[in-house]
């Protein structure tokens, strides 16, 4: 491995852990500080904060591989994604930023929601954040499985010692380096690091798709639409053999988008509402750019190694294959760095989220009501490894797929916590019963949808994603349960 890769990547790590180091100074005093940064986020580091912990290692290895198998019909995936986060700036971000404050400062979504509901605070606490955890440990580990494959893909050999695969060895470094901001810079670490790493992921994303395409053995546009049709001419179509479930499928990953608590937390930390318009202009921007290059990496990407007879293993490395092939060292370091980037700025935010819930949501609710502000930032502190290390153990065996730990991972947030933080933001009349009845059945029905193979294969044909199933029985569940019940007391005025 050339030493230019090393340098950058040396130069990375170094920055992620020198600015983990500055947050420490002001993001240790107070567990608000800890864990929401003071809500003093502003519009440009909240905005790709939010984007770059959205868009983890599936932006750059499970969207671009799923677009070199099946050509543009995946391409719905970032179309829908785009739509929901739009919705998702305008609808959620001022609503929830203004009432977790209002709802008694709550730092944690489990927290805001129990102040929202105080008939069924503590069953809705619990469960949410249960969820929050559970799930949250197979989405950290879809982050390490990327780190995982870099490390097999593009050190081959280097780390092989003392039984430690290169896979392995991904795993452990990944973890490592994030555990080491994290831990001590809290919020305002991930935040700050998260903006780092979107601008590195966005200038990656516009630079390989057009070497890829107007470099040399690209042939510009006009050649690779050629090479595509001659291989397959539904790999450039939108719809060929796209059915409408399959479509339905693609474009519902948006609603994900009302129920991640990894990204919504972001909004509770802008400075104030008003700078909310401000950071979405500038997230929606950052997004559009991001999943343009990702598109384009992908398909280009299939085109270009059919040109040159290149062997693509495992489509989900087409970015790690090229960036050594056409790169100088220097710049391949860069890139690598970039989907180090996408990996560690989604795993540092949801080792964030969970320890927040760890600490509020369990310890300082079930076994120290008088802890103090400190006592939690190291409690934090422990959660954020504990969790980490969960998460490295789900992420072991490396032949999982990082789209699809992704996907149920998404799912199970989006119908669990989705209709629900819709309605609680929107609806006056949504209750505590009909909360918690959402949060199961939501939870639930993903896990069951996943166990019984439906999102696979659905009464003999193509597999629905189970968030579509989850979120419609969830909402469903909401709205029956509060029309039948009635919590007195908790429709107070909500202002929109």
């Amino acid at each position: 491995m050339a030493i230019g890769v090393w340098i950058s990547l040396f130069a990375y790590f170094a920055l992620m852990i020198v600015i983990g180091l500055w947050a420490m100074r002001t993001s240790s005093a107070t567990a608000e500080d800890y864990m929401l940064g003071g809500r003093a986020l502003s519009p440009k580091v909240a905005a790709l904060s939010a984007g770059a912990s959205d868009m983890s290692g599936w932006l750059l290895l499970g969207l671009p591989g799923a677009l070199y198998v099946t050509g543009l019909a995946s391409a719905w995936i970032g179309i829908g994604l785009f739509v929901g986060a739009f919705i998702n700036w305008v609808v959620v971000a001022p609503r929830l930023r203004e009432q977790t404050v209002h709802y008694g400062n709550a730092l944690t979504i489990p927290a805001f929601l129990a102040n929202r509901f105080p008939t069924k605070a503590l069953p809705l606490r619990t469960v949410s954040a249960i969820v929050i955890v559970l799930f949250f440990a197979v989405y950290t580990a879809s982050g390490l499985v990327a780190g995982g494959k870099l490390f097999e893909s593009a050190f081959a050999g280097i780390f092989n010692f003392g039984g430690m695969s290169d896979y392995a060895a991904g795993i452990v470094i990944t973890l490592g380096v994030v555990l080491a901001y994290t831990v001590v810079g809290g919020f305002l670490a991930v935040s700050m690091t998260d903006f780092v790493q979107g601008c590195i992921m966005m200038l990656a994303l516009v630079i390989m798709p057009a070497v890829v395409l107007f470099g040399e053995g690209g042939g510009g546009f006009a050649q690779a639409s050629e090479t595509l049709n001659s291989v397959d001419p539904t790999l450039l179509s939108w719809t060929e053999g796209l059915t409408v479930i399959g479509w339905l499928s693609a474009v519902t990953w948006g609603l994900g988008y009302f129920g991640q608590p990894h990204i919504i937390v972001r909004f509770m930390a802008i400075r104030t509402v008003g700078e909310v318009g401000t950071a979405r202009n500038i997230g929606m921007s950052w997004m559009g750019i991001s999943l343009i290059g990702a598109i384009a990496l992908g398909v280009f990407g299939r085109a270009y190694a059919v040109r040159n007879g290149l062997d693509v293993a495992d489509p989900e490395t087409i970015f790690i294959v090229l960036s050594d092939l056409l790169f100088h060292p220097l710049i391949t370091g860069f890139l690598y760095a970039a989907l180090l980037a996408a990996v560690m700025s989604t795993i540092s935010s949801q080792l964030l989220v969970s320890s927040a819930s760890l600490t509020e949501d369990f310890y300082r609710l079930f076994l120290r009501k008088e802890a103090t502000d400190k006592e939690c930032v190291n409690v934090g502190r422990a959660c954020v490894i504990a969790v980490g290390l969960v998460a490295a153990v789900i992420a072991s065996d490396p032949n999982s797929q990082v789209l699809g730990l992704v996907s149920n991972a998404w799912a199970g947030f989006g119908a669990a916590f989705g209709p629900l933080i819709i309605l609680a933001l929107t609806w006056p009349r949504t209750n505590g019963a009909g909360a918690l009845a959402g949060l199961i059945v939501g939870a639930a029905t993903v896990m069951i949808w996943i166990s019984l193979g439906w999102n696979g294969e659905f009464m003999g044909g193509p597999g629905v994603y189970e968030i579509i199933p989850g979120f419609i029985a969830a909402f469903i569940a909401i709205v029956v349960v509060t029309l039948a019940t009635s919590d007195a007391g908790e429709y107070q005025h909500i202002e929109r």
